[in-house]
């Protein structure tokens, strides 16, 4: 594809654009987390077909973390991480402080299925409810 037809494009799958931006590491992972409901287009959760153009936000859930990015530009092959960083804003939010992180209970690990009460504590903790 020339340059002059690269620059034609306005919209791109978005399983292809969040690989090519290198949020994922294979094209298929990209299109797994869609399928997985972990995509959100503008607030919407979308398939890996559907189109992204410039302007559009996008809401990864990848490994726990939260991405949000807005399109910058529509590319559909992968780019070195200086030019992908060209092609996106990062609106995510900051992780949060490791003191936040080190207060979390973790289990030990092979103890087994947490209790009823163990697991209605976590869910305190975590500010989870019913």
């Amino acid at each position: 594809m020339s340059p002059a037809e690269q620059r034609s494009i306005t919209q791109v799958r978005v399983d292809s654009w969040i690989w090519a931006v290198r949020l994922f590491k294979t094209r298929s992972a990209a299109a797994e987390a869609c399928r997985g409901g972990h995509v959100r287009v503008n607030g919407v959760t979308v398939k890996p077909a559907h189109q992204v153009k410039l302007g559009d936000e996008v809401r990864i859930r990848h490994a726990g973390v939260e991405r949000i990015v807005v399109v910058e530009r529509v590319i559909h092959k992968r780019v070195g991480p200086p030019i992908a960083a060209q092609c996106m804003i990062d609106r995510s939010p900051p992780p949060p402080p490791k003191e936040v992180l080190a207060s979390i209970p973790q289990r030990e690990r092979g103890a087994g299925r947490p209790t009823k009460r163990e697991r209605r504590e976590t869910d305190r903790l975590m500010g989870r409810s019913d």
